[in-house]
Formats: structure tokens, sequence, C-alpha cells
């Protein structure tokens, strides 16, 4: 009987001799397809090329340029601060106020009353027809002996600064003629060769002031007498700013004068054009009065940098082809701090219209903006419905409002006193204080 371990082997001397038959079968098989594949194979480019390194040529060296010598820095200047952007809530006090301002118990109830209702800035008039409203010593020397003072003997400009700041007003004086003065005032019978002329020679046009001659803006001599003006009060007073207004400025018949025409002609090569509406001298005298402007700015800021700057003209288009005035270059060229453009319209629609034109929200991005409202005329009262529509109008696109002028607020009018103060309380509920600088 044969044994488990002879029947193992016997079975494992079978499988051994199969095995190898299989792995001679699948070696000879492998040798087959290798030699039939071989030259395809010798054909493939081996796994890793090596490709010959491209001979770049070389550059030439550029010689190094010398050191920039060192520019030593100029000593930092520090810069004015920007005056900032406030809402304006202010009034003119006219020449019609001056039973006003000639009394300090007047102006001490007019400032009260107008704190009380929130208003915010106060415009006095010091320079009216061909006068200053204050003891000036540069009028004096051009022959202008004439001021005003109040009742009492005061300086109704100190007075009047002194009342408002002590309840929290704004005082910015108004230079209401600028270069504007009457035919018989002192200034132009004293000094006939600082008037400008038309064309055919008269000197003088009809304004709302009546029949008046104008200062020749392009003169030296006319320039360094309201520059001094100006610095006068600015140096004298503790003012808040200056205003200067629509008579900043030359009608566009003016500018024919023999000054001024050896100046085009000297600058342009030619004499200047018998039409006054030339586009060219227009712009040549709007620009030379905007120079002035420049000029008088930078002065003013060399005594007090933060003084507001402001203008009141009239809307744009009019200003600058009727009045030479090029108020949008001076907000551009930054010197002005403050626009009140004057907009004195009965209709609704036309004050929207002036309000709403895109060189008033444009410097409205820039400055304090805000618009000339009128409040009434001794002859001609303004009702409280189109005040309010009119102020209404003018918040609701962001704007500021002063009124023309401090007694038509409430006296002369329609309405009672109580319903006028009223309505200015409703329109202005909250105070809205200037910061001073």
């Amino acid at each position: 009987m044969t044994t488990t371990l002879d029947l193992i082997f016997q079975l494992w001397r079978q499988f051994k001799k199969k095995l190898l038959t299989f792995l001679f079968v699948v070696s000879l098989v492998t040798v087959l397809v290798a030699q039939s594949f071989s030259p395809a194979i010798a054909q493939l480019p081996p796994l890793n090329p090596v490709y010959p390194t491209p001979q770049v040529p070389q550059v030439p060296q550029v010689p190094q340029a010398p050191p920039v010598p060192q520019v030593p820095q100029a000593p930092l200047i520090p810069p004015v601060p920007q005056i900032p952007r406030q809402e304006i809530r202010g009034v003119w006090m006219t020449t019609n106020d001056f039973n006003v301002l000639k009394s300090r118990s007047k102006v001490l109830d007019a400032v009260t009353k107008l704190r009380r209702l929130n208003f915010n800035t106060i415009y006095p008039v010091v320079w009216n027809s061909g006068y200053t409203k204050y003891p000036s010593a540069v009028a004096k020397q051009v022959g202008i002996p004439f001021f005003f003072r109040g009742k009492n003997g005061q300086d109704i400009l100190a007075d009047l600064i002194n009342q408002a700041h002590r309840q929290k007003l704004m005082v910015i004086p108004w230079f209401e003629f600028g270069f504007m003065t009457p035919l018989t005032s002192e200034l132009a019978l004293n000094r006939p060769n600082w008037l400008t002329q038309k064309r055919d020679g008269s000197q003088t046009s009809i304004s709302a002031a009546g029949e008046v001659a104008w200062l020749n803006p392009f003169l030296p001599e006319v320039q360094r007498f309201i520059t001094n003006l100006i610095l006068e009060v600015v140096t004298r007073y503790d003012v808040d700013g200056i205003q200067f207004d629509d008579h900043m400025s030359l009608p566009r018949e003016f500018g024919y004068d023999k000054y001024t025409v050896a100046l085009y002609t000297q600058e342009m090569e030619k004499a200047p054009p018998s039409n006054p509406d030339d586009a060219d001298w227009v712009k040549w005298r709007a620009d030379k009065i905007t120079e002035f402007m420049v000029n008088l700015n930078q002065a003013v800021k060399a005594r007090k940098p933060h003084v507001i700057f402001s203008v009141s003209p009239n809307y744009y288009d009019f200003a600058y082809k009727l009045q030479l005035q090029d108020w949008l270059a001076w907000v551009r060229q930054n010197i002005v701090d403050e626009l009140v453009v004057q907009v004195y319209r009965h209709n609704q629609q036309s004050f929207v219209a002036k309000i709403s034109r895109p060189e008033m929200e444009e410097a409205q991005q820039r400055i304090s903006t805000g618009v000339g409202i009128m409040a009434g005329l001794r002859n001609k009262p303004v009702p409280m419905r189109q005040i309010q529509s009119q102020v209404r109008a003018a918040k609701s696109r962001g704007l500021g409002v002063v009124f023309f002028y401090y007694e038509s607020l409430w006296k002369k009018t329609q309405e009672s006193t109580q319903q006028r103060q009223a309505g200015f309380r409703n329109l202005f509920p909250n105070p809205a204080l200037r910061a001073r600088i």
C-alpha cells in the first residue's frame, strides 16, 4: 500500500515537468516577438535626448550713467486747510437796513432774532455808491472823506461783528458795488482817469442802483485801490470772510478807454473789435478780471488764511457773457470758498431751472454753495409761500440760502411779522451753526 508521502512526491514530479514545458514555450514566443519589432524600436528617439546648447551672441555692455546728484529738498510749507463745506443760512444787510445798523439796540435785536430763527451768517454792506460804511484810511487817501457811523458815533461794522459773534453768527462784509460807482461820487470826480468807457465814449450804464460809472478793472491803480480797501477790512476787523457780488465785473460794452485799448493792442497785435460781444474780446477781458481775482485772493489769504473768500454773482451765462465775470473759472482755480448765486425769480419753474444748472452742481461738489433769494423790496413785497417754495427747492438740492434783504424778511410784507417769523422757523427748525476756523 502506497504511503501518503510517496503520493506527494509523485504529484510534484508531474507538476514540475508541466511547469518547465510552459516556461520554455513563453520564452520562445518572447524572443520571436522581440526580433520582429527590433527595426522599429531601433528607429525611436532616446527617452532623454541631449540637444546642443545654442550660442547666444554677447551683448556689448552699456557704460553706466554717472550718478544723479541729489537735489536738496525745499522746506515744507504747511498748506492752508481747505474751508469746510457748510450749510449757508444768511441774510444781506443793505443800505435799506441802516436804521437797524446805526443803533446798537436794534443790532442786538436783529442778531437775537436771526439766531433764534436758526440763521448762521450776516452779510453787511461795507462798500456802496463810492463810500465805505466804516472809517477808512484807504478811502481818505483818494479824497473820500465820508463814511457812516452809528447814532452814538460807534463803528457800525465793529459793533455788528462783536454782537453777532457773541451769539455765534458769522459776519462776512459785502463789497456790494465792486468796480461800480456813481458818476457824481468823490471817487469818480477825483479820479476821472480811473473810469473806463464804451466805444462811443460814454461812461455810464443803467443798473438797479440807477445811472453808474465803472472803475477800470484793468488799470493797476484801480486794482491797488480795491485790494487795499479789502485788506483794510480783513486786517482791522475780526471778519469771518469777505464777499464780492455781480459788480466785481464789467458790463461787456465797456473797455474802450485808452489804457485798455493800448493794452489789448500790445498783447493781441490788433485793435479791439468794434463788436463788444466778440468772443475773443469777451474772453480777453474776462481773463484779465480773473487774473485780478486770483491776485486778490492771494493777498487776502496772506493776511488771514482762514477767511472765507465768497462771491455772489448772477447765473453763469449771464455773468460771463454780459458782465465778463467768469466765476466758474474762479471756482475751478480754487480761489472761491463760498458761492451764492443770485436767482431773483418770481416764477418757480424759472427758479428751479437756474438752480439746477450743471455749473451749480459742479461748484456744489467743491465748496459751500447757496442761492440768493428775494425776500422783498420796499415797493414790491414777496409772499411767504413763494419764499418757502424756493427755499424748499434749494434745500432739496443741498443748497444753502441767503435772503435779500434783512428788513424785508418781516417788514413791509403782506403777512404780519409773527406770520413771517413763524414761516422762517418752519423752514429752519434746527440750528446749523457754521464753525469758525
